[in-house]
């Protein structure tokens, strides 16, 4: 594990927009809201869902050697909404607010680390808006969503539910991820989030004492996942990850139910020149189930593309 250097220490100034804490500006009369924390190279958080609130995504041995910059993304928490919302929150829109703030930032190059969800945003704007990474960490994510995606999701599901076919609290998971159909505000998104939780981690029952508060703590708000015409952002970018010319690093649980090892492999094999760290023992969570690794892979990454 490699430490890399401090950014500019000007940048650091109280209010100034790397500053720690709570930072906000606006675009177009909406308030794009980010957390920083730590000191050391810039690194950009974008967290999943759409809708999962990004505290989650917090990483503490990370902040110990980088300037973790958490975007809480519109929509959610302090941020603004559009005005079409719970619709409208497409890759695009999430990524021209990714451009204002690393803009804002004021160093040359930033890493942009984006999980689940977020992942998709990530590539997309490693894709569309390059211009001010230095490099993306692709977690948890995929390269297509959509039946495809779906089906291979439906069956490492099935998996885990014959792995805890006697848990008392199997029931309650599959309900949750049978309710996922039927979202339609912001109390049924968090009730299926922290429903389908305990199938996120690779063994959420034999570890509920650590792992419990983190599903306890979730928080979400409704995103639909329609544009502004009431259209699926559907995602397929196989043809266009073939041409990404930019340090990846591709990161996934073996145990992950939801962007399982195939999709990452498939990244991998897609991104020339990409790294692949499999985490042998997380599930979608691998920050949380195994911080050291997961802290020693993103930290060699990002030293090597400084």
């Amino acid at each position: 594990m490699n430490t890399p250097a401090n950014p500019d220490s000007a940048l650091r100034e109280p209010n100034g927009p790397l500053s720690v804490g709570a930072r906000s500006f606006e675009v177009g009369g909406i308030a794009q809201r980010y957390h920083v924390y730590g000191d050391g190279p810039v690194c950009v958080v974008h967290s999943g869902g759409p809708g999962i609130f990004w505290e989650y995504m917090r990483m503490p041995l990370l902040e110990r050697h980088l300037t973790m910059v958490y975007v809480e993304p519109i929509g959610t928490g302090g941020s603004g909404r559009l005005p079409s919302h719970p619709h409208g929150y497409t890759r695009d829109r999430y990524s021209r607010f990714l451009a204002v703030l690393t803009n804002r930032l004021g160093v040359e190059k930033v890493h942009l680390l984006g999980h689940s969800h977020g992942a998709f945003v990530a590539a997309y704007h490693a894709l569309h808006r390059a211009e001010r990474l230095a490099g993306v960490v692709l977690y948890g994510g995929a390269p297509v969503t959509g039946p495809e995606h779906g089906e291979e999701a439906g069956r490492r599901v099935q998996e885990f539910a014959a792995k805890y076919a006697d848990h008392p609290g199997l029931a309650d998971v599959l309900a949750a991820f049978g309710a996922m159909s039927s979202i339609a505000d912001d109390a049924s998104t968090l009730a299926v989030a922290r429903g389908v939780l305990p199938s996120y981690f690779a063994d959420y029952w034999g570890n509920e004492e650590r792992f419990g508060p983190v599903r306890d703590a979730v928080r979400a708000t409704y995103v639909s996942g329609l544009d502004e015409d009431l259209c699926p952002d559907v995602i397929d970018d196989r043809a266009a990850l073939k041409g990404l010319d930019l340090p990846t690093l591709v990161v996934v649980g073996r145990h992950d139910v939801i962007c399982g090892p195939r999709w990452s492999r498939e990244l991998h094999e897609l991104i020339h020149g990409s790294r692949l760290v499999v985490l042998e023992n997380s599930g979608h969570l691998g920050h949380i189930e195994e911080p050291e690794p997961f802290r020693d892979a993103v930290l060699d990454f990002v030293t090597d593309t400084l």
